[in-house]
């Protein structure tokens, strides 16, 4: 099922680095700014709390490679309606501002278009597989 949510390939070597490096990237992103705004601000609301519990669960997931195309889209979608919520920077602090955000939303379309990549848990769970049947006894006598 999830094979056709990636490109029918998990690329190795370098093609699979960089992918390694920008899921990376982008899951310990998400994972600092849940943990950030859930460490800095005492009076987050139910559901203020809650995307900041997703954001570090999804960056969770991104760092081990696993649900990458769920993972990518809810953070793409959590740093675009950042972006336009939050028009100001300095509301943010300085670590995060809304051109990081557009940032933020870019990388996750890159990833969630390019896939996991071969060192990942999505790969080694649901990758291509080679299967060998063995002949039946009765097949192969003349």
């Amino acid at each position: 099922m999830l094979l056709r949510l990636f490109s029918l390939t998990y690329p190795r070597g370098r093609p699979g680095v960089g992918l390694l490096l920008l899921r990376s990237a982008l899951g310990l992103t998400a994972a600092a700014q849940g943990l950030v705004y859930l460490s800095g601000r005492g009076d987050l609301s139910l559901w203020a709390s809650a995307a900041c519990l997703l954001a570090v669960g999804c960056g969770s997931l991104l760092l081990l490679g696993f649900l990458t195309p769920l993972a990518c889209f809810v953070v793409g979608l959590g740093g675009a309606a950042a972006a336009f919520s939050m028009p100001h920077s300095e509301t943010l602090g300085a670590l995060f501002g809304t051109p990081f955000f557009l940032f933020v939303v870019s990388a996750a379309a890159a990833a969630l278009l390019l896939g996991p990549g071969a060192y990942s848990l999505d790969a080694r769970l649901f990758g291509r597989r080679e299967i060998i049947i063995p002949l039946s006894p009765h097949l192969s006598e003349p």
